[in-house]
């Protein structure tokens, strides 16, 4: 694997350990030489993931609305740093330029992205393996969740397979490598088989 889209949160969270976790995982990508793609910003864990990957000189591409990054929120020791118009492009930019999608802590927009990524992959838009850092149990209730989605058959189990779920970066990367994406049809058939 060569490079990682990472979508988090553009603040810190209300706990020390979300940015530690946030830098540990570019510091891992880093020393993987994996290339990390994220969302640009230099503020909360975008910021603190971007910062991890290049004090080990790991090569960091932000890709930025023109938005946000007019109020100054875009880092500026990035390896690359693309601009675009609308947050639309941003992600496709980003599914573009990686090889797996890693969601770390965050709110709706992580959610939103997350959930469009993994949306494209059951769609079959691209094969590449979805991943929650589950650091320190931020997506339990959301894991639950989609378990229960399962339950009530508004979701295939395989489906929810698709969705690779771990606590540290290193065993998440492992998931992710060993990841083949599997051939379900979206759409049932009448009789449900």
């Amino acid at each position: 694997m060569n490079s990682i889209s990472i979508f988090c949160a553009s603040s810190p969270g209300f706990d020390e350990s979300w940015m530690e976790a946030a830098r540990h995982v570019g510091e891992y990508l880093a020393s993987k030489k994996i290339t990390l793609v994220y969302g640009g910003g230099r503020v909360g864990l975008m910021g603190a993931v971007a910062d991890g990957a290049l004090a080990k000189h790991g090569k960091v591409i932000g890709v930025i609305p023109k938005f946000l990054n007019s109020k100054e929120i875009a880092h500026s020791g990035v390896t690359d740093l693309i601009c675009v118009d609308t947050m639309h492009e941003r992600k496709t930019i980003m599914d573009d330029m990686s090889e797996g999608i890693i969601a770390l802590p965050g709110g709706f927009g992580t959610l939103e992205e997350l959930f469009e990524m993994i949306t494209w992959a059951q769609l079959g838009l691209h094969q590449k393996p979805v991943g929650i850092l589950n650091t320190n149990g931020i997506y339990d209730h959301l894991i639950a969740f989609i378990n229960h989605l399962v339950q009530v058959g508004f979701l295939k189990k395989e489906n929810q397979e698709m969705l690779l779920v771990d606590k540290t970066i290193e065993g998440l990367i492992l998931k992710m490598e060993s990841y083949e994406a599997p051939n379900v049809p979206k759409w049932l058939n009448q009789d449900r088989t």
